[in-house]
């Protein structure tokens, strides 16, 4: 199973949070941010539908697959 890492960081003149080099939205406050993330995280680990996706790599090829709706990363937010 995967993991995804939620970091708090300062962004923009607030606060966002991270995942790998992608930023959220900037936050007025830490606490803010802090709360965006935990959401987000709860909505990364819950089960959804099977579906077919198809994404671009950073060579350009695309690629076709099928999602597993129950195929859930761990996630967690580090403050």
């Amino acid at each position: 199973m995967s993991a995804v890492k939620y970091e708090i960081v300062e962004h923009d003149g607030g606060w966002a949070y991270k995942v790998g080099d992608t930023y959220s939205e900037t936050f007025a406050s830490h606490d803010a941010a802090s709360h965006a993330a935990h959401t987000a995280a709860r909505e990364q680990v819950r089960p959804g539908t099977t579906t077919s996706i198809e994404y671009e790599d950073e060579k350009g090829r695309w690629h076709a697959e099928v999602s597993s709706g129950d195929d859930r990363p761990e996630a967690d937010v580090e403050d």
